[in-house]
């Protein structure tokens, strides 16, 4: 690896690694807001900040706003951005209701519904060593569910929805990849979200306490700065490179789980989001294993 690419590549990590953090942060305020108004008002606000975000960004790519928001595929744009907002508040619900480490100890296992998903959505053909991890990892799910303990209850369910509407929404992304441009795909996310909330977030408004609105307004800052720091790392590096430092997330939710809302891990939650955490990182690396012979071909020659 060159060494400019090396650098580059050193960046998007410490980037990736930060936007983690800031989501664990953003989490942690979605808990609290979540807790005291309407799940639906909460993420109504947060999502006009989001598509304001994403206006501003359209307004100053080439073309404006008029090339971003052309789409070859826009019902299945629209259908990203609602899938995408209906995963947030599901997760803000059970952020509530299980805890931030609950929650996301189960969320984890999204990557390996995307691989399960992987074949029927895009056509992809999966090896057996990825259904081995794709086992694995759902066996580590039934040891922090553990009927009769651990975060195991009827609302256990939330986040694993949560995680096979956001395995979704990634697929769809990279169907809609093939044709539109990243651009594209961000701009119909937040305007699509936006548009969907609204019409049921509007019926739930109600008054914020004078000393929330700072918190709501860190919630629109975090959920601003992490997508745009997380663009940010996509331009600096591959995708799949960076994959393994977003479960750096699952790290700092249980540190501000356990120092802000007294949340307790027990050895289930641990071993069971290891395990997913564990089979998550082999199908990465399969993946990669996998794209390096194509990698390694050399480039085809430049017609004259």
């Amino acid at each position: 690896m060159a060494p400019a690419t090396a650098d580059r590549q050193g960046r998007a990590i410490v980037l990736m690694c930060a936007v983690s953090f800031i989501f664990a942060i953003q989490d942690a305020l979605s808990r609290h807001l979540g807790s005291n108004y309407s799940t639906y008002f909460v993420v109504m606000l947060r999502y006009w900040f989001f598509a304001a975000f994403v206006v501003a960004m359209a307004a100053r790519a080439p073309g404006g706003l008029a090339a971003v928001s052309r789409s070859r595929r826009p019902v299945i744009q629209i259908a990203r951005g609602l899938l995408l907002v209906a995963e947030v508040v599901v997760m803000q619900i059970a952020f509530v209701r299980l805890g931030l480490v609950g929650t996301h100890a189960l969320f984890t296992a999204y990557p390996l519904l995307v691989v399960a998903l992987s074949g029927p959505i895009l056509g992809e053909r999966i090896g057996w060593r990825r259904w081995a991890a794709v086992a694995a990892g759902f066996a580590g799910i039934l040891i922090i569910l553990q009927p009769g303990r651990g975060v195991f209850s009827p609302l256990a369910v939330l986040p694993l929805a949560a995680a096979l509407m956001f395995a979704v929404y990634g697929l769809l992304t990279r169907l809609v990849a093939r044709e539109d441009s990243a651009q594209v795909s961000f701009f119909w996310t937040g305007i699509a979200g936006a548009v969907g909330i609204t019409i049921v977030g509007i019926p739930n408004m109600e008054p914020m306490a004078r000393g929330d609105w700072p918190w709501m307004a860190c919630l629109c800052l975090t959920a601003i700065a992490g997508h745009f720091l997380l663009i940010r790392a996509y331009e600096m590096a591959e995708a799949s490179s960076l994959q393994p430092f977003a479960y750096t997330q699952l790290v700092w939710v249980s540190i501000v789980g356990m120092v802000v809302f007294g949340e307790r891990v027990g050895p289930n939650v641990v071993i069971g989001g290891a395990i997913i955490v564990s089979a998550g990182l082999f199908t990465w690396w399969r993946a990669r294993r996998a794209q390096a012979p194509q990698a390694a071909q050399p480039p085809q020659s430049r017609p004259q």
